[in-house]
């Protein structure tokens, strides 16, 4: 039997709406992100820099920082058992990361008003350095992770 909605506590949705997106997220189990925590409006998602995800110049390509960022903003958006999606994202990149660094991005809501959201999301090494900052806009879309019960449907 499918796990509903209905009588869940914030926190258990957020969680059970992680676990939804996870089983089918690809993009972020291939690149060996972790989800490390996930509340509402926010999360927390870590991964290693690996020799394939260096650059030219021997640091972290942008582009795996940006879909960690990227990733942390979607299971914070994500928590309240509505499907959401980016509707535009911004990065700047502060410090270099090297292969070996362990990168954790962590995503706060900063508002949630009608269909859209603004979410920033730090991303720090191991040594608590900060390496980049992202916000993404988020866009509320049709349907919900979880079933929800017909009697909660709005009308």
């Amino acid at each position: 039997m499918a796990t509903t909605a209905a009588g869940m506590t914030p926190e258990e949705l957020a969680r059970a709406s992680a676990e939804v997106m996870w089983k089918e997220d690809r993009a972020s189990q291939g690149l060996g992100i972790s989800l490390d925590h996930v509340a509402p409006g926010e999360a927390t998602l870590s991964m290693t820099v690996a020799e394939h995800m260096t650059n030219g110049h021997g640091i972290c390509h942008g582009g795996f920082i940006f879909t960690l960022s990227d990733s942390a903003f979607a299971f914070a958006c994500n928590s309240y058992n509505q499907r959401v999606v980016a509707q535009h994202c911004a990065i700047t990149f502060i410090a270099p990361a090297y292969r070996g660094d362990r990168l954790t991005a962590e995503a706060r809501e900063n508002c949630r008003f009608g269909r859209s959201g603004i979410y920033d999301i730090r991303v720090r090494r191991q040594d608590g350095t900060l390496i980049a900052e992202f916000r993404g806009h988020s866009r509320t879309v049709k349907g919900t992770l979880l079933p929800v019960p017909e009697e909660e449907k709005p009308a």
